[in-house]
């Protein structure tokens, strides 16, 4: 049996269609939003909704949105969304790295978790069993007690740096991935540390056919993202447009690379648009229609002149990639 949990439902991996692989749609971190960082709170989902629906006007099908509980989610407002733009949304349970652990529980997580000051004293007092259990349920049963389930798990680690809470919320979501069959989704700082999350992974017994590696455009290292290829894993190249990190060529030139080795079957592509000043109608950003009307014209173009058809890459990107890795397997 396989399948894709979107929240509202289960679908036929075939239904997926176009997708972006790792997104951030409604959400209010209380880490960020105790340093007065109004620009990562993403808190008004009509201005979203508005940006969903330039995706879906250019033929968007899919979005993942990556983000975890210590993320600040809004899960009936991301689950809304899904229902009036008509876009299949994959939620995610699990947890993101341990800077953002040092924040207050807020109060309507603590009737669920426990009234713990932070979620770093959450994790740490917690048992690998129990937190387990906390990722199970949620796949299973409903994102923070809702019906909305979610469809990847999720862990991460900081930057070239894994700490031994880190370790630990790693060893929770491998054993729920082992429960589940859900698809596994890394968090990586800057694209660091990926191979050290393998090795870990491996310890669990994890099949890497089953992980994608985000941000891997962060560290734009070719012979690095073939070493985390050759495992199997996908990686996301999730930082499009963010030139503050590097030239657009640099991204392709990465992508490429791994093409030519034989690896396109294991790429995805996003954008990660977590900050207001991404958004269009937040504030005039490039928006989430961005990759599908301007990126992926000029990735066919690149891509053409060096020979590869760029139709079948794009193809194989957004859509028959996605639908591998997002599928639950039994």
């Amino acid at each position: 049996m396989t399948f894709i949990r979107t929240l509202h439902h289960d679908i036929a991996p075939q239904s997926l269609g176009f997708t972006y692989a790792h997104e951030h749609l409604v959400c209010r971190p209380p880490y960020w939003q105790e340093r007065g960082e109004d620009d990562l709170l993403l808190d008004d989902p009509l201005k979203t909704k508005q940006d969903i629906l330039d995706f879906k006007h250019h033929g968007g099908q899919s979005i993942v949105d990556a983000t975890a509980i210590d993320y600040g989610r809004d899960v009936r407002a991301v689950a809304q969304l899904a229902e009036d733009t008509q876009t299949h949304i994959i939620g995610t349970a699990g947890f993101n790295k341990s800077f953002l652990w040092q924040a207050k529980l807020p109060a309507k997580l603590q009737s669920i978790l426990g009234s713990y000051e932070s979620y770093g004293s959450w994790i740490e007092q917690e048992s690998v069993s129990s937190l387990a259990n906390h990722v199970i349920r949620e796949v299973e049963e409903g994102l923070e007690d809702t019906s909305f389930k979610a469809g990847q798990v999720k862990f991460g680690t900081g930057y070239n740096r894994i700490t031994p809470l880190e370790i630990k919320a790693l060893q929770a979501v491998a054993r729920a991935h082992h429960e589940t069959k859900a698809p596994v989704h890394s968090h990586t700082e800057a694209g660091t540390m990926a191979l050290e999350q393998i090795a870990l992974l491996k310890r669990e017994g994890v099949d890497l056919a089953h992980v994608s590696f985000g941000h891997m455009d962060r560290n734009p290292d070719p012979y690095y993202h073939e070493q985390v290829a050759k495992t199997g894993a996908y990686l996301c190249f999730d930082g499009i447009a963010k030139i503050k990190y590097a030239p657009e060529s640099t991204r392709i030139n990465c992508i490429l690379q791994l093409v030519k080795k034989g690896y396109e079957d294991q790429i995805l592509v996003s954008g990660d648009t977590a900050r207001k000043s991404y958004f269009k109608h937040y504030d005039y950003g490039l928006g989430l229609e961005h990759i599908i009307a301007k990126w992926v014209p000029r990735f066919k173009d690149e891509a053409e002149r060096e020979g590869f058809d760029g139709e079948s890459l794009i193809r194989k990107f957004f859509i028959d990639n996605p639908a591998r890795c997002f599928t639950f397997k039994y």
